[in-house]
């Protein structure tokens, strides 16, 4: 009867190993979640951005909140399924949804567009993309993508941990 119990527990355990695994998408927005503070940049041209980040509805959401010249902004990154997606309010009154693709390293995350709401037609402007390099726990790069008609505009910054 013991023999039976245990080989039970251990078929068990090895059931829900997989379980209990997580997910890339899973992994990436725990880094995401690492980043809770401010964080600035600049890009080549000297211009400035600041990102604030914050873990929201009980950690299951990471809000990263964007001020720059182009007016503030705010991006949620979530999961869904084994999915991590972003959805970017923008001053435009648009709000693009990305999915990520994410490197075997976990060091690149390139968000490309899904869908978006109020969005009037897909050639209207807005964010069509955006990708994150990690170098360590306190810098890492954003390069953001506006596209409009067959247009498209990048702005990229290195950024730096500030609190």
């Amino acid at each position: 009867m013991k023999v039976l119990r245990t080989t039970a527990i251990l078929a068990l355990i090895l059931a829900s190993t997989p379980l209990l695994a997580q997910s890339d998408a899973q992994k990436v927005l725990a880094r995401f979640k690492s980043m809770a503070g401010t964080w600035e940049g600049k890009s080549a041209d000297g211009d400035s951005n600041e990102v604030t980040y914050q873990l929201m509805a009980d950690g299951t959401a990471v809000m990263g909140e964007i001020h720059n010249g182009s007016g503030n902004m705010t991006s949620m990154l979530y999961v869904d399924g084994g999915r991590l997606l972003m959805t970017h309010f923008c001053p435009a009154g648009n709000q693009p949804r990305m999915i990520a693709t994410i490197s075997p390293d976990l060091t690149e995350v390139s968000f490309g567009f899904l869908d978006a709401t109020n969005l009037p037609t897909p050639n209207a402007g807005h964010m069509h993309s955006a990708v994150y390099l990690f170098s360590d726990d306190n810098h890492y790069s954003e390069e953001w993508t506006w596209k409009q008609e067959s247009k498209k505009v990048k702005f990229h910054y290195e950024m730096q941990r500030q609190r």
